[in-house]
């Protein structure tokens, strides 16, 4: 979702909500730290720019810690392709920053939600089930 002022980039899996501020104010004071650390966007020409700063020491990216700065390109190839590159930059933990480049595709099928089944003992029996029985439904519990 985007306003003048903002982005607001929503992740389905652990429904993570960032808010990015597009209006040119500086970072948090360094000592401020949030788990999803402080991003700031620009627009770089038809590239919105997210650079994040101030990670929680309890956010380890690979190894990562407090130093962790991290800038997101995101880039709209055509229709149904977006182009996702970020770079990861911390000295405390990596040699030089690394960059990866990942192109998203829109999909034609149903998107599932995440969701967490742990203690869920009904997650085998549903498509053993399903399998044993060719999708038939009945009315009698399995044996």
């Amino acid at each position: 979702m985007q306003t003048r002022d903002y982005v607001v980039i929503a992740n389905e899996m652990i429904h993570d909500v960032r808010i990015v501020p597009l209006d040119g104010r500086p970072h948090l004071a360094a000592g401020i730290r949030r788990w999803q650390g402080d991003p700031r966007g620009h627009w770089d020409g038809d590239t919105l720019v997210v650079e994040t700063t101030n990670f929680s020491d309890r956010t380890s990216f690979r190894g990562s810690d407090t130093h962790l700065r991290l800038v997101e390109r995101f880039r709209r190839v055509d229709a149904k392709t977006l182009d996702y590159q970020f770079t990861v930059d911390d000295a405390s933990v990596f040699s030089r920053p690394w960059t990866v480049s990942l192109p998203m595709t829109t999909s034609d099928g149903p998107i599932y939600e995440y969701a967490c089944h742990e203690g869920n003992y009904a997650m085998t029996g549903i498509p053993r089930r399903a399998r044993a029985g060719a999708g038939k439904v009945s009315s009698r519990p399995p044996a």
